[in-house]
């Protein structure tokens, strides 16, 4: 996919963090960006800050939010070609002291797992409907790999994420929609909350990952996501991948959008 090409972007969870520091970087690329969070508050901070950028205001952890962002994206950015699947929490919470009502975990669920799969669904037909290259990012974890006791349903959420963003590339293996897992490290934003942050810098990461989200890798990391071994470890699972997912039969996109009933050479890019 060309970077030079201007890009119409969507940023879930882009009023702060890796989601806003991506989105500026798109912005100053010359692209058109729209950014999407749960505070209206902060969404005007950020526009402030970034002239130009849209914004709009939802939340993505409900299925009528995620409908109703998707109905907006048709309508406003119909030329979509970027979906960055970005927003996230994280409560650190032991499985042994996770005892509040389930609606908490619940709601990380769904905006860590559920969100992401949802928009996929209804925005990948958009993607796909004006025949023009593409990037669907989603933004997993080192976490995913590496599980971590402060919290457990986190990790478990960006695993499962992790597994669909593989499944969802073979997909679209046929389309000129790349699909790209973003797995930061431990970075330093406000993702556990205030006085948590840690890890490495929130600019320093970004300025690295982004001229890498161009779809010409299917996993970008930083630092520790990024070492010889972690790098060797996901290829081999991806080789892994390959030779055995031929063996059945399933849907797959064609490049014109439709579904077809089986994976063909005929459908090469």
């Amino acid at each position: 996919m060309t970077t030079r090409r201007k890009r119409a972007v969507l940023v879930t969870g882009g009023s702060s963090g890796i989601g806003l520091g991506l989105a500026e970087r798109h912005l100053a690329a010359g692209h058109r960006v729209m950014i999407t969070g749960r505070g209206p508050g902060r969404l005007a901070a950020a526009a402030e800050r970034l002239p130009g950028i849209e914004t709009f205001t939802n939340d993505i952890a409900t299925p009528e939010g995620r409908r109703r962002l998707a109905e907006h994206v048709r309508r406003a950015m119909p030329e979509l070609d970027t979906l960055i699947n970005n927003a996230g929490i994280q409560r650190r919470v032991g499985i042994a002291s996770d005892r509040p009502p389930w609606g908490e975990a619940q709601n990380e669920i769904d905006v860590l797992f559920a969100a992401p799969v949802h928009l996929s669904q209804l925005l990948v037909p958009q993607l796909l409907a004006h025949g023009r290259p593409g990037v669907l990012v989603n933004v997993t974890s080192g976490g995913a790999f590496f599980p971590q006791p402060f919290a457990p349903l986190y990790s478990a959420a960006k695993a499962a994420l992790h597994s669909y963003t593989v499944n969802l590339r073979h997909a679209l293996e046929a389309t000129p929609v790349d699909v790209v897992e973003l797995i930061p490290p431990a970075v330093a934003t406000e993702l556990a909350g205030p006085g948590r942050a840690h890890g490495a810098g929130l600019d320093a990461f970004c300025d690295a990952v982004f001229p890498l989200l161009d779809g010409s890798r299917a996993e970008v990391g930083f630092g520790p996501t990024a070492t010889p071994d972690f790098t060797e470890q996901r290829a081999a699972e991806r080789r892994a991948f390959e030779a055995m997912s031929g063996r059945f039969t399933v849907p797959v996109y064609r490049p014109d959008g439709r579904v077809a009933d089986r994976r063909s050479s005929a459908f090469g890019r």
